[in-house]
């Protein structure tokens, strides 16, 4: 290839990458090579990568050998592809959630997304940082910190930007350009709350589309895997890879009828034109000037395309609190679970056991507290009572929620602000999401939360339980009228 691959890497999509590879002018061990030069040279400011995959060279050399004697095994052949540090993989990388008590921790078995990426011929690049135990160990620990890793930085503006989590080190390294693209897991808002703050597509699936086996848990309702990519193509070619009925993890049990193996068939840039949005201002309330200016053009760009407007639209649930202790229980015994599983030579095999050793090694493993892990331990609910607290809360967000508003005026789907608490009710009920870029924040404030909300920003598409094709319909067709993503400017 008579170019510099640094500079042809920026911004190249899987496509690229294959039509690239297919006519010989690269090969997937350069692909590799390149992203290992990248990391070396800019990961130091925003800290994005636990650990390379050291045999990642010679499986891609293995995958070039292979695509000239027997061909190529599809669109992700050869594709180097990052995954959050809390998928196991069978490999020489460590799977810690970013907790240096599981830093010696080496997993057996591939997670079910580890070993569906395998077969389809990707090139598992390495472990992305996160925010330890998805955020899911203090109210005090800032998202995209890991005790194994340190602070995750945003590649927009290192330590001024707000960077969100727990996938936090998946979308950094993906819009810096250090991977292909990667995977994240999703409980509250862990995949599109990272990917709206980095300029990027995230899509968080139904919970039951991508099996969770192989991944350490927090709720059994609520986690799921998916893509983090720099396009709504590159998006849809990885979840397409990611489905499929998995008789280690029941909830896939669901996706029968509702599943595809290529979802880049509905990649409608013309849909926008058919489709009915509806706008639940309750979330756009507390925007600041800016970020709300960047909505209110997102909702032009949607009447410009010829979609129907339905504005204001109103979930009941929209004022409710929601009570974390069936959150608690799930992680509690889910953590319980997988740790039971690990090695004798991990040092933890119990959530009572990771709060020993935390306050053991304090200094370290436990610089902002660990009350929620404390708070999941203690927790009090027996399975009855969980059961029955779960039913509530699902019984709720059904009746008076996503569903319940899509059915009264006849929407494809709602359209919320990308840093915001409506996607708590997609999450209370498994619901997918999916984000696009929107625009830019020049200025920004210190939100509620304490965050400042300069930099980029983005839209997120909510719809019903297994409505991927209509929301990626949506999703590929606001993008294609607005392509308002750009790279970060590193070193």
């Amino acid at each position: 290839m008579n170019m510099d691959l640094e500079q042809w890497i920026i911004e190249a999509d899987i496509t690229g990458m294959q039509t690239a590879m297919e006519a010989g002018s690269i090969s997937s061990e350069q692909l590799v090579q390149v992203y290992f030069d990248r990391i070396n040279k800019y990961d130091s400011s925003i800290n994005s990568i636990l650990e390379i995959n050291p045999e990642a060279l010679h499986i891609a050399r293995a995958l070039d050998r292979e695509r000239k004697e027997t061909g190529s095994r599809g669109r992700l052949h050869g594709i180097p592809i990052l995954l959050k540090d809390n998928m196991d993989t069978a490999d020489k990388v460590h799977t810690s959630a970013g907790s240096i008590a599981l830093s010696d921790s080496f997993a057996t078995v591939d997670s079910f997304v580890a070993s569906k990426l395998r077969s389809a011929g990707a090139v598992l690049l390495g472990k992305a940082n996160m925010t330890e135990w998805s955020n899911f160990m203090s109210s005090k620990m800032p998202a995209g910190y890991s005790s194994r890793g340190g602070l995750v930085l945003s590649p927009y503006s290192p330590g001024e930007f707000f960077i969100n989590g727990s996938s936090s080190g998946s979308a950094a390294a993906t819009a810096a350009n250090l991977s292909a693209a990667a995977l994240g897991t999703e409980t509250a808002g862990s995949i599109v709350g990272p990917a709206c703050q980095n300029f990027l597509v995230g899509i968080k699936p139904t919970v039951g589309l991508v099996s969770r086996a192989g991944i350490i848990p927090i709720s059994s309702t609520q986690d799921t895997p998916g893509p983090i990519a720099r396009t709504v193509t590159d998006a849809t070619i990885i979840l397409s890879v990611l489905t499929g009925v998995d008789d280690k993890d029941p909830a896939t049990l669901s996706s029968k009828n509702h599943s595809y193996v290529d979802y880049t068939q509905f990649l409608d840039e013309n849909f926008l034109g058919r489709a009915r949005i509806g706008i639940p201002r309750h979330y756009y309330k507390d925007l600041d000037e800016e970020r709300l200016s960047i909505m209110e053009a997102a909702i032009s760009t949607l009447e410009n395309a010829g979609a129907t407007i339905v504005d204001p639209v109103s979930l009941h649930v929209e004022h409710n609190n929601w009570n974390n202790d069936v959150i608690c229980y799930e992680f509690k015994k889910g953590l319980n679970k997988y740790l039971s599983q690990r090695s004798e030579s991990v040092p933890v095999h119990s959530l009572q056991e990771l709060i020993e050793y935390n306050n053991l090694h304090a200094k370290t493993a436990c610089k902002y507290g660990q009350d929620t892990l404390i708070k999941s331990e203690e927790n009090t609910l027996n399975e009855q009572t969980y059961l029955q607290k779960q039913q509530e809360y699902n019984e709720l967000a059904l009746s008076e929620g996503i569903d319940n508003v899509l059915e009264k005026y006849n929407l494809d789907a709602l359209m919320l602000p990308g840093d915001v608490d409506g996607m708590y009710i997609a999450a209370r009920l498994g619901y997918p999401l999916i984000c696009v870029p929107a625009g830019y924040s020049t200025n920004g404030v210190i939100d509620k939360d304490g965050d400042r909300t300069k930099g980029p920003f983005g839209v997120v598409f909510s719809g019903k339980a297994f409505s991927e094709p209509t929301l990626i319909k949506i999703a590929y067709s606001f993008e294609q009228a607005t392509h308002h993503r750009f790279p970060p400017s590193l070193g």
